[in-house]
């Protein structure tokens, strides 16, 4: 699919393009470029309720779960995903859990527990800690779609990971990261072959960003965004 897939995400970029037009995000901004700010790290709160409300969040290696049967708290523990992504418990021994939502994890465990111990197990599953996150790759890219990542990953590397930039649609220069920085959401573009000839430093990503790699010739509300803008790396607040 190359069309942003969410009608909140048009929505968002339909008030950016509204903020370049009237003037009101470019005062005091940074541009890219050697020296230049950085795209500031999102609200850390944020990152964490996203994650927390997500129920399509796919628990990752080192999350911490805190699992409970109801009226056996012999049962009720909390668990740290490993690096296999397996999880141990009492009777049941090894699960496999990464990858998993917490809904799906609490209908594997209940059938665990009712296969052999249990009849008609109340299971829930709560991710007490996130040790891995997650980026959205979305647009012209040849797998895009939603990654886990843990530890430090760069939007060069993300790109990589997603199959790399379509080369019969994607605009090199319309590649946009998303993110919430103080309570507002925040938009930087880039152009891929200035980051690869480093004219502009390649930008770390975190969990929860939106990255967007444009269609070329597109007439989408995202390139009405783009060529709104001065310069490929202008940041613009909403």
């Amino acid at each position: 699919m190359r069309r942003l897939p969410t009608l909140c995400l048009l929505l968002l970029l339909s008030l950016l393009l509204a903020a370049c037009a009237s003037g009101g995000g470019a005062r005091g901004v940074p541009r890219a470029g050697s020296g230049a700010a950085a795209l500031p790290p999102p609200d850390a709160s944020n990152t964490e309720v996203a994650l927390a409300e997500a129920t399509d969040y796919r628990i990752g290696g080192m999350d911490l779960l805190s699992i409970s049967v109801f009226g056996v708290d012999a049962l009720s523990k909390e668990v740290r995903v490993n690096a296999k992504g397996q999880i141990s418990l009492p009777l049941i021994g090894t699960v496999p859990a990464a990858g998993m939502t917490t809904q799906e994890l609490e209908i594997e465990l209940k059938r665990r527990y009712s296969a052999n111990y249990l009849q008609n197990p109340q299971v829930s599953v709560f991710v007490k800690e996130f040790a891995s996150q997650r980026v959205t790759m979305e647009g012209a890219l040849g797998k895009p779609g939603i990654y886990p990542i843990s530890g430090k990953i760069t939007l060069l590397q993300a790109i990589a990971l997603a199959g790399g930039l379509d080369e019969q649609t994607a605009d090199p220069r319309g590649i946009v990261i998303m993110r919430q920085v103080n309570g507002r959401r925040m938009a930087a573009a880039y152009d891929l072959r200035m980051l690869r000839n480093g004219s502009i430093e390649d930008p770390q990503l975190y969990g929860d960003d939106i990255v967007v790699v444009e269609e070329s010739g597109s007439k989408t509300v995202l390139r009405k965004f783009l060529d709104a803008m001065p310069i490929i790396g202008l940041f613009r607040w909403l």
